[in-house]
């Protein structure tokens, strides 16, 4: 595939220089040489992965969040009811 009709961002990379601690450059050094890679790769890997579960867990809390509110105004029978709990008739008498 020529350059010119590849998507503009597609592989594109830059340059940075990273202060890590030591441990964790230890680790990455250590699957760099057991998956035959770069150092450049396990990072890139490691952060794209990571940036991909913040995002998941931040849109995970804002669903959570939206429930609460869209339910906010029911009573604990009420929600109980709405997660498929039937109450117990005996305990209202």
């Amino acid at each position: 595939m020529s350059r010119e009709k590849q998507r503009p961002d597609q592989h594109k990379k830059r340059r940075t220089t990273l202060s890590l601690p030591a441990e964790s450059l230890a680790q990455v050094e250590r699957i760099a040489r057991a998956r035959r890679v770069n150092l450049s790769t396990v990072v890139a890997v490691a952060l794209s992965e990571g940036l991909r579960t913040k995002a998941a867990t931040e849109r995970s809390e804002a669903i959570i969040e939206a429930y609460r509110k869209a339910f906010a105004g029911f009573s604990e029978e009420e929600s109980a009811i709405l997660d498929g709990i039937i109450p117990d008739p005996a305990k209202n008498h």
